[in-house]
């Protein structure tokens, strides 16, 4: 990546933070997607619909590739190291468009209250 700006060639690097590039330009300056709602826990798989790669923004066929296996957009964010608002936003785009398939996290099994595990225990010590 060069330095439009100034004529030269100087890359947009920054030695403590990396390449500068604006997470703003991955998402068009977008902050939300059109229609996925997605947060950091839901689960997002590709759907299995051939992509044109081509045709996708270097990020979205990244965040493409991780998913073919479920994983949660949080676990996105971590492998693209990228905020988590601009990992949403691609991934709703991904999910609009029918490359991604995304869910809630399964519900976890509620937990009995502790009398009533106290109780089993105690039967099963009576037998």
């Amino acid at each position: 990546m060069r330095d439009r700006g100034t004529g030269g060639d100087a890359p947009l690097w920054d030695n403590g933070a990396g390449p500068l590039v604006r997470p703003y330009t991955m998402t068009g300056g977008r902050t939300r997607s059109e229609g996925a709602r997605l947060d950091m826990i839901s689960v997002v798989i590709a759907s299995g619909r051939e992509a044109d790669r081509s045709s996708l923004q270097p990020e979205h066929a990244s965040i493409l590739g991780l998913c073919h296996s479920p994983v949660s957009v949080a676990e996105v964010a971590a492998h693209m190291d990228i905020p988590m608002a601009v990992v949403k936003v691609l991934l709703g785009d991904l999910v609009d468009r029918g490359f991604v398939l995304a869910r809630a996290p399964l519900p976890q099994a509620q937990v009995p209250e502790t009398n009533i595990l106290q109780a089993v225990l105690d039967g099963i010590r009576r037998l």
